[in-house]
């Protein structure tokens, strides 16, 4: 009976002991993915199926296709982080069309270095998504189906290498970025001036975010040197937990001709209101125009270049948590005829889609 007695309390004290133990950590790895497919139908019916040179996502007209399919892996401690990720899908065949070979497929891939024990101040290198912007190439992250105007012509990516800081309480996030030029993973070749870049973030209060984005640099070979200028920013507001606001206003100069000291602009104006009408059917409406009168973006050849005129309505539908439907009409409306519909120029440009997003 003694030894029994004694039996039983080792036993306990070794299942204590064992309960005591600090479970394990989570590994620093960590694996997703994204994959959305899409139909769109252009009203003006372009030949060759493909959409309006300007625009990068969703460009395939009357057929089911593949925008995009990520696979990312992350890695992450409290000092080190990196992240691979690797896609293919018709935006990036469109946008990605002068990188060489398989950068082409490449979403971002980079590493960074935590440089302060006691602040949240890191350096980083490799390619990136882009500082500028509030839309990007991932969909779902995004309020409406189709991305503007703005962000299809403003850097999806960029290469190059960054310092960012984010402030103990998390409102401000502050960026310096030396880069390879305007959306390029690769220099264009000739041209030996890096691109510079800022972003500043502030978040006064957990329904608010406004953001200022700079890039300063060139995107033409040395001798031919004409320095671009550009800003955008942003505000997004959530006013309460159904209705959301975002307003953005892109705005940038180039030098006419090297050295001259006398610039082109180009600038574009957007607004999206969201709201939630149920707990998984969400509209949003957008309103855009994008001027660039001497074609420094998107150049048409037309007396008054490209000054449109853009509307859209999306319907969301949350099949699951990680899963949505999107539905989207959306029309254009140039001053001049810079689209083109039976083989004639014409002013507009009408469309309507449909997308499935799966992340995991």
């Amino acid at each position: 009976m003694k030894h029994s007695i004694l039996f039983l309390i080792s036993v306990t004290l070794s299942l204590s002991c064992f309960a005591q133990e600090d479970p394990p950590k989570p590994s620093p790895f960590t694996i997703s993915g994204y994959v959305e497919t899409y139909y769109i139908y252009d009203f003006n019916k372009p030949a060759n199926n493909t959409r309006p040179g300007f625009i990068y996502a969703f460009n395939r007209h009357n057929e089911v296709n593949l925008n995009i399919g990520m696979i990312k892996g992350s890695y992450n401690t409290d000092h080190v982080r990196a992240n691979l990720a690797l896609m293919a899908g018709t935006y990036p065949n469109a946008n990605l069309a002068s990188e060489p070979g398989v950068l082409k497929n490449i979403y971002e891939g980079n590493v960074g270095v935590k440089l302060s024990s006691k602040k949240n101040l890191w350096v980083d290198a490799g390619i990136f998504t882009s500082h500028i912007g509030f839309e990007s190439a991932i969909s779902k992250d995004c309020w409406n189906l189709t991305r503007s105007i703005l962000a299809d012509n403003s850097p999806y990516y960029e290469a190059g290498a960054k310092v960012s800081y984010t402030s103990d309480n998390e409102k401000w996030f502050l960026s310096a970025l030396i880069l390879n030029g305007w959306q390029r993973m690769q220099r264009v070749e000739g041209n030996s001036l890096p691109s510079f870049g800022t972003q500043i973030t502030f978040k006064p209060s957990s329904s608010v975010t406004l953001n200022s984005s700079t890039f300063i640099g060139t995107d033409k070979p040395d001798s031919a040197r004409q320095m671009r200028y550009f800003h955008n920013f942003y505000g997004i507001f959530q006013i309460n937990e159904k209705l959301g606001i975002t307003a953005g206003f892109d705005y940038g100069i180039e030098e006419k001709n090297p050295e001259s000291g006398s610039f082109n602009t180009w600038y574009s104006p957007v607004l999206i209101v969201r709201y939630a009408i149920s707990a998984k059917v969400t509209a949003a409406a957008r309103g855009e125009y994008y001027s660039d009168k001497h074609g420094v973006i998107i150049a048409t050849g037309t007396p008054n270049g490209f000054r449109t005129t853009g509307y859209s309505f999306n319907i969301d539908y949350q099949v699951a948590t990680n899963v949505v439907w999107r539905t989207e009409i959306r029309s254009l409306n140039g001053k001049d005829a810079t689209f083109v519909r039976d083989n004639r120029p014409v002013k507009n440009d009408t469309f309507v889609g449909t997308s499935l997003a799966v992340s995991f």
